[in-house]
């Protein structure tokens, strides 16, 4: 029989050459398809770092799930890119794209407005566009329940929604609720409308990155009542704005109850709200309270209204730090009140900026300051009369409006200051990992939304810059996700702090290669095992310092929020790593294999550290130890 011939032999040869390539590598990775783009990163990595350590099965799970022939089909062109990310695509390969606009839910819509019908009420709804809808009615109601829940990327657009109707009502229960980067523009919505109320409960609660936008919202309306109950909750990184709300209306009435709550780094911006409207009653109760770094804008506010009473109570209320800016605040306005009652006790100092409040030639307005507290205040072009400061405790030393109030109106209320704290156990000292130590463990579970890596290839044809990205993914760049990738760019982009090196991975292949730069080729990389224990108190098995518990050098990566995985990653000097078995507080049982790093030179780290609020000490005096979140890594050199 005669033998094969060469070119039939070298098919065979090469795909068990790239099997053994593959298989040469750990047995976690002995099984992947040696033509995928993540059997292509093992041998990549296999070249790089060839220590034969195992490839930890936290990393492989972030390579690119993409085949040969899908990860072969994309062109150069970054228009071509896009045609080829369709929405299929987009889940085979795990990334974060829009989601597919409801289709069908359109077309009734469209119909329902051209009939002048009700589609409501709306339960299970998702990525709609409301156009147009409701207009002119009489009565009716709407209802909005598990509206787009737990979705990665939403938005959803109300224009013109309910405009010159009467008596209609609207409710938005639990909408945007546990989604990932959620958008909502609501765009003249119930304008000029008489009569009527509205809703919004449990909005955009536990989201991630909520971005909602109310422009003209309630404009020319008449005798609206609008509510805002536990709006934002518990929210991450968003940005709610308010433009031209209310502005124009007459007799209208806004209540936000427990608004922006327990959130992280939420702003907010309320611009000409309420302006030249007649009778609005605003009231803002538990607005930002036990939020984090908070940031509000006030901009002409109120400006030229007429008998308008606004009310700010228990307003960011024991939260960390936050600023708030109060610009032409009722400017030109007639007869309006506002009421400051127990502002701004916050734990850590943060800022206020009041800057042409309450200026005009119409004295007839009532502006009072009871019990506030606040620092770093600035009163700026403030009006001379009828404002009344009682109870307000100003703890800055060097406010220049300080210097100009009687001493009757500074005088303090005794208010006594708390102290903020992060998270119990996000933060700890190098003495607490022993053996047997029982200690609070934070909550480490990752909150970014799931991604993989584009293979490497790909990844370089997409310019990293917002409006490429904006272009190739179909992602605005005035929603959530479009502003969450600027953000990523500019934090890249940043000059790296003193004696930092660092660097934005956009492939597997970046984080080999910059750990390698930093590290040499004998390296390791860690995360703790999984997020058992988050939140609960757990006690420690044995405790092992990775190269001996030697000071060393280490290279921490950290998910960044993106349309495809992207870390930034940087070499952390004078450290010192350790693994430690993590068990049931009251038990044998070990549920997790945690690694955490101590950070033993903190000179250059902010005097307002949350590691400093827990620990106590200032820079430079103490060290800082905190576990490897999920979804984060650090590479050190091999044991």
């Amino acid at each position: 029989m005669a033998s094969p011939s060469l070119p039939l032999l070298l098919p065979l040869l090469l795909l068990l050459l790239l099997h053994n390539a593959v298989a040469a590598g750990p047995s976690s990775s002995s099984s992947v398809n040696p033509f995928t783009a993540r059997a292509a990163f093992i041998r990549y990595w296999n070249r790089r770092v060839p220590n034969n350590r195992p490839h930890p099965a936290f990393f492989v799970a972030k390579l690119s799930p993409l085949g040969a022939a899908d990860a072969a089909s994309f062109p150069a062109s970054l228009g071509g890119i896009r045609a080829r990310l369709t929405p299929q695509l987009c889940a085979r390969a795990a990334l974060l794209c829009p989601e597919a606009p409801d289709t069908e839910t359109a077309a009734s819509l469209a119909a329902a407005a051209a009939a002048g019908t009700k589609g409501g009420p709306f339960k299970g709804y998702s990525n709609a566009n409301f156009t147009n809808y409701g207009g002119g009615g009489v009565g009716g109601s709407d209802g909005f329940s598990a509206y787009s829940p737990d979705l990665n990327v939403v938005g959803d657009s109300f224009r013109r929604y309910g405009r010159d109707s009467t008596r209609r009502a609207d409710t938005f229960a639990s909408y945007e609720a546990e989604g990932n980067v959620v958008t909502a523009n609501f765009t003249s919505y119930a304008g000029g409308a008489t009569g009527g109320t509205g809703s919004f409960a449990a909005y955009a609660a536990d989201t991630n990155v909520p971005d909602s936008t109310f422009t003209n919202y309630d404009g020319e309306a008449n005798g609206r009542r609008r509510e805002f109950t536990s709006y934002s909750q518990e929210a991450n990184h968003g940005e709610n704005t308010f433009a031209g709300y209310g502005k124009n209306g007459n007799g209208l009435r806004e209540t936000f109850t427990t608004y922006g709550n327990e959130s992280n780094v939420i702003a907010s911006g309320f611009a000409n709200y309420g302006e030249s409207a007649n009778g609005a009653t605003d009231t803002f109760t538990g607005y930002g309270a036990e939020g984090n770094v908070p940031d509000n804008t006030f901009r002409s506010y109120g400006a030229g209204g007429n008998a308008g009473v606004d009310t700010f109570k228990g307003y960011r209320s024991e939260s960390n730090v936050g600023d708030d800016t109060f610009a032409s605040y009722a400017k030109g306005a007639n007869g309006n009140a506002a009421e400051f009652q127990n502002y701004g006790g916050s734990f850590n100092p943060g800022s206020v900026t009041f800057k042409g409040y309450g200026e005009g030639t119409n004295p007839n307005h009532h502006i009072g300051f009871k019990g506030y507290a606040g620092s770093n205040n600035t009163f700026k072009g403030y009006a001379k009369s009828g404002v009344d400061f009682k109870e307000y405790h100003n703890t800055s030393s060097d406010n220049a409006a300080a210097a100009t109030m009687s001493l009757e109106a500074a005088v303090s209320s005794g208010h006594h200051h708390l102290k903020w704290s992060p998270e119990p156990g996000k933060f700890f000292r190098e003495q607490e990992l022993v053996t047997g130590n029982r200690m609070p463990m934070p909550d480490i579970k990752d909150k970014m939304p799931p991604r993989a890596f584009l293979p490497r290839d790909i990844a370089k044809k997409i310019p990293f810059k917002p409006d490429a990205v904006s272009e190739v993914f179909g992602v605005p760049l005035d929603t959530a996700m479009g502003k969450a990738v600027a953000s990523t760019v500019t934090e890249c982009e940043r000059a790296p702090s003193r004696g930092e090196t660092k660097r934005c991975a956009t492939s597997a292949e970046d984080i080999v290669d910059f750990a390698v730069e930093m590290l040499g080729n004998d390296i390791v990389v860690r995360s703790t095992a999984s997020t058992a224990g988050s939140g609960e108190e757990i006690r420690l098995g044995n405790v092992t310092g990775v190269d001996g518990g030697k000071v060393t050098r280490s290279v921490s990566c950290h998910q960044s929020l993106f349309p495809y995985l992207v870390y930034y990653c940087h070499s952390v000097p004078k450290v010192r790593v350790y693994e430690a078995d993590i068990m049931a507080a009251d038990s044998d049982q070990q549920i997790n294999h945690g690694v955490a790093i101590c950070h033993l030179d903190t000179s250059d780290w902010s005097p307002t550290h949350g590691a400093f609020i827990a620990l106590g000490g200032k820079p430079g005096e103490v060290e800082v130890c905190h576990w490897i979140f999920e979804g984060d890594m650090t590479w050190t050199v091999a044991d």
